[in-house]
């Protein structure tokens, strides 16, 4: 048997048990110590983990000991010394804060929790009547103030600094009117709501909120109010339907006048213009008469008087039984009679 086996052998007879000694790798021996110690480094790196990824949109608060640094760490890797310090990590993305009556399937917060909704704010208007309001509003927390948030409010800072304010303004702006002229004022309360939540964020010591936008999503009225705004909305619309019923008659009116006055206008410009026509055909008629006037000279008559007195006897000659009458004054007779048959043909000097 091998000496090994023998040795096994003799201690079993001697009823001794001795196993057989571990010696370590010649490798362990040498440096054994250090590779122990920089596992153990590598183990505990891991178990600690004394670094932070800070992404963007978010800042660190270092805590040492349970002071906080005011400086905030910026977006990238930072050490830091595990059980001694530890890193508050603070989004400073936009976060919108939503009332409303009832929140639609799936509108629940953000994985980030910068989406939060609460039940419509209840307001009672300047009688004391109950009003929902739901609206939204949009902030970010100030990088530079995060250290002083988080000391001063602790994590949940929205619920002691934007809730409250919201909730105050939006309950002291509403509840100085009455409940009828909130849909006609909407936009004007809309505008102190915001003016007021701005005010009131701009006044905590060191500003470390940014507001950002306010939006007045809906205002809930009673039944009984909304009936009554109705019924006064209706009777507005009467009253406009008829001021502009008596507007068209007016101006139907002012238009009728507008034509009847053109069609008198018109009937004066042609009787005018008739009159005036008549004036100068008056005008040229006697300027025709003067003019013949003085063209008639004394041989122009004897040369009538010839030219008629040759229609007298051409008349004797056919008929003879004709009466001849005289004209006073010398002239020409021109009138005669047709005894026989009781006709009488007149001419003058003219003819």
């Amino acid at each position: 048997m091998p000496a090994d086996l023998n040795g096994w052998n003799n201690k079993n007879n001697n009823n001794k048990f001795e196993p057989p000694k571990f010696e370590p790798p010649k490798f362990l021996k040498s440096g054994g110590n250090i590779i122990i110690g920089i596992l153990l480094v590598i183990f505990l790196i891991f178990l600690f983990r004394p670094w932070v990824i800070i992404n963007e949109g978010e800042v660190g608060i270092l805590s040492t000991t349970g002071k906080f640094s005011a400086k905030p760490l910026e977006p990238g890797m930072h050490f830091y010394i595990p059980l001694i310090q530890k890193v508050i990590i603070v989004d400073t993305k936009v976060h919108m804060i939503t009332y409303k009556r009832s929140p639609e399937t799936g509108s629940m917060p953000d994985r980030y929790g910068t989406i939060r909704i609460y039940p419509a704010i209840n307001v009672l208007d300047a009688r004391g009547l109950p009003i929902q309001v739901e609206l939204s509003v949009s902030y970010r927390l100030n990088p530079e103030k995060a250290a002083y948030v988080i000391k001063t409010y602790g994590l949940n800072w929205e619920d002691k600094i934007i809730n409250p304010i919201v909730r105050d303004v939006v309950r002291n702006v509403i509840g100085k009117y009455p409940a009828e002229e909130i849909p006609v004022k909407r936009n004007e309360i809309a505008a102190k709501i915001e003016n007021s939540i701005r005010e009131q964020l701009d006044k905590i010591p060191n500003k470390p909120i940014i507001f950002e936008s306010f939006q007045l999503r809906d205002i809930i009225l009673p039944e009984n109010i909304k009936k009554q705004i109705e019924r006064v909305q209706i009777a507005k619309q009467e009253a406009v339907r008829a001021q502009y019923e008596v507007l068209r008659a007016k101006q139907e009116a002012q238009k009728e006048a507008a034509i009847a006055q053109g069609k008198a206008n018109a009937a004066k410009i042609e009787a005018q213009g008739k009159a005036e026509a008549k004036l100068i055909e008056a005008k040229a008629q006697a300027k025709a008469n003067e003019l013949i006037s003085k063209s008639l000279t004394s041989e122009l008559l004897k040369l009538k008087q010839i030219e008629v007195q040759g229609k007298f006897n051409e008349a004797l000659k056919q008929n003879p039984n004709v009466k001849i009458f005289l004209m006073p004054g010398g002239v020409v007779p021109n009138i005669w009679m047709n005894v026989e048959n009781g006709k009488k043909v007149i001419s003058n000097a003219k003819n």
